[in-house]
C-alpha cells in the first residue's frame, strides 16, 4: 500500500486551528505530521490529496447509535447506516443493544461484532444491555473490547427497563466497566401519560410529548443514577440530557477528571418544542426536545464542560410507522449524516467554537471511553480522518444516505459538506459537490474498537 498525504490542511485538533499543515499516513497510522513544506521526494512516492482550504478534523466518534440489526433492518441496518455516518463524518460508533433478538447476553453481542466485522464502513464497538435478571452475564463482558453496559431507566422496549432497586444497586456496584444510562422515571412518564389520554383520547397531540417526558421525569431518574454512582464509585455516563435542571447534577471539568459523565444530542441543541408544530413526529425522541431555555442551557453546559460529548442517537424509523397516532408513532430518528454539518452550523453562527465542537464531538469520546489510538490527529493514532469543506447545500431525499430517506434536516441549508472520509487510513467516502450522493469506497471494513480503562 502507497502512502498518503493529506497537504495543505487547516489542522483543527486539541484546542488549535493549525494552517498548511499536512500529515503523512503509512498502514493506516498517522505516521507524520508536518508544520512546513512536505519533502519532494516523499510527495513522489506517495499517492497527494490537496487539502488546501480545507479543515481536517479528526473522525467523529458517536457513542450513541441505534442501527437496528438484527430484527428490524427495514428501518436501517449495520451496512446502509454506517455508510451514512461515514458520509457524515463519523467513523466510529457504538450501537445500542435493543434490537431483535436484545443484546443481553455474550452470544449475541458476538453476533453483532460478527455481522459488523463484515459489513460496517465505521469502526464499531456495541454495548451489551441490562436487564432485571441478567447481571451475571453482564460481569462477564469484557472491559477491553466493548464500549459498556446499557440500562435502560425508563422508555424500553422488551424487558429492557431495568426498575428493580436491587438489581440496579449490585448492578452500580458491581460493574467494573462504563455503565451508560437512559434515565427517564417510568412512573412519571406513565402517569402523565394516562392524565393526556384522559384528556385527548387516542388523539394526543405531537406537542405533549415534552409535557409526557418532562423535566420532573427526566431529573428524577438522572438523580438517583448520580447517586447510585457516588455511593459505589461507579463509572456513569448520562446519555441524551434534555432539560436545564439535570445539568446542575455534573461537574465543570476535564472529561478525563470525572467518574459521572454526561452527553447531549445534537437535536436538543438544535430543536425546541416550537418546532413540534411544523416538524411533528420528525423529532419525536425520549428524552424529548424540550423548551428553547433548556436548549440554550444545554449549549452553555456543553462550552463550561459540564456535558462532555455531543452524539446522535441516531434511530432511524420508516416515515409510515411515524406517521401513525402519538401512542402508535415510534420515538427517534436518522441524524449520523448531518450531526456534523448541524454543529460546524452552529459555530458558524457563534453558538460553539470550531475548537469546542471537535473536542466533544472526537477527542471527549476517546478519553471518556479510553478508546485506544483515536480521537485525535496524533502521530501513532489511527489515521481517522474528515476533510470538511465550505460549500452551501441543502438536505434533501436526493441525499440522503440512510436507509430511511428521510430527516428532520431536510429543507435546511448547511454551508460546509464533507468532502472525504477516512477510516485506519483508508478512503471510504468522498464527495466533491456539495448536495449530492458522494461515492464509498467500500472494499474495506471498519475495525474494533478497543479500550483502555486505565485512561478513563
Amino acid at each position: 500500500m502507497k502512502d498518503l498525504i493529506i497537504k495543505d490542511a487547516k489542522v483543527v485538533n486539541e484546542g488549535k486551528i493549525l494552517r498548511d499543515t499536512s500529515l503523512l499516513i503509512r498502514n493506516g497510522i498517522i505516521e507524520k505530521i508536518f508544520r512546513d513544506s512536505v519533502p519532494e521526494a516523499i510527495l513522489q512516492q506517495s499517492i497527494v490529496i490537496d487539502a488546501s482550504g480545507k479543515f481536517l478534523l479528526p473522525g467523529v466518534i458517536d457513542d450513541q447509535v441505534h442501527f437496528r440489526e438484527p430484527g428490524l433492518t427495514h428501518k436501517g441496518d449495520i451496512s446502509s447506516e454506517s455508510r451514512a455516518a461515514v458520509a457524515g463524518g463519523i467513523t466510529s460508533f457504538m450501537e445500542m443493544p435493543n434490537t431483535i433478538p436484545q443484546a443481553t447476553n455474550q452470544e449475541l453481542l458476538a453476533k453483532k461484532y460478527d455481522r459488523a466485522s463484515e459489513v460496517s464502513l465505521a469502526n464499531y464497538s456495541f454495548y451489551i444491555g441490562a436487564t432485571n435478571d441478567n447481571l451475571e452475564e453482564l460481569l462477564k463482558t469484557d472491559p477491553a473490547n466493548v464500549c459498556g453496559i446499557k440500562v435502560f431507566m425508563g422508555s424500553s422496549t422488551g424487558n429492557m427497563l431495568v426498575d428493580n432497586p436491587v438489581t440496579l444497586s449490585s448492578l452500580f456496584q458491581q460493574s467494573k466497566m462504563l455503565i451508560a444510562v437512559h434515565c427517564e422515571d417510568e412512573n412519571i412518564v406513565q402517569a402523565n401519560l394516562s392524565a393526556a389520554v384522559e384528556k385527548y383520547g387516542e388523539d394526543i397531540p405531537i406537542g405533549e410529548h415534552p409535557k409526557i417526558r418532562d423535566t420532573s421525569a427526566c431529573f428524577s431518574s438522572s438523580s438517583k443514577a448520580v447517586e447510585l454512582a457516588k455511593k459505589f464509585g461507579t463509572r456513569l455516563h448520562i446519555l441524551h440530557l434534555s432539560t436545564a435542571a439535570e445539568i446542575a447534577l455534573f461537574e465543570s471539568a476535564p472529561v478525563k477528571s470525572k467518574k459521572i459523565t454526561a452527553e447531549v444530542c445534537v437535536h436538543h441543541l438544535w430543536f425546541s418544542d416550537a418546532d413540534y408544530e411544523k416538524l411533528g413526529a420528525k423529532i419525536k425522541w425520549n428524552p424529548a426536545i424540550k423548551s428553547a431555555s433548556d436548549r440554550t442551557a444545554l449549549l452553555k453546559a456543553v462550552n463550561e464542560n459540564r456535558i462532555d460529548v455531543i452524539a446522535t442517537d441516531h434511530a432511524p424509523h420508516t416515515e409510515a410507522e411515524k406517521g401513525n397516532t402519538y401512542l402508535k408513532m415510534p420515538s427517534g430518528g436518522p441524524l449520523v449524516e448531518h450531526s456534523l454539518p448541524a454543529m460546524l452550523e452552529m459555530s458558524r453562527n457563534g453558538k460553539i467554537s470550531l475548537e469546542k465542537v471537535v473536542e466533544k464531538m472526537c477527542h471527549a469520546p476517546a478519553d471518556l471511553f479510553g478508546i485506544e489510538k483515536r480521537g485525535y490527529i496524533r502521530k501513532g493514532y489511527k489515521a481517522d480522518l474528515v476533510l470538511v469543506e465550505i460549500g452551501k447545500w441543502s438536505v434533501s431525499k436526493d441525499n440522503i444516505q440512510a436507509k430511511c430517506n428521510w430527516s428532520p434536516f431536510e429543507g435546511e441549508s448547511f454551508n460546509y459538506f464533507i468532502s472525504h472520509t477516512f477510516v485506519n487510513g483508508n478512503l471510504v467516502y468522498e464527495n466533491p459537490i456539495p448536495g449530492k450522493k458522494g461515492l464509498f469506497h467500500d472494499e474495506i471494513k471498519g475495525e474494533r474498537l478497543t479500550f483502555n480503562r486505565e485512561t478513563n
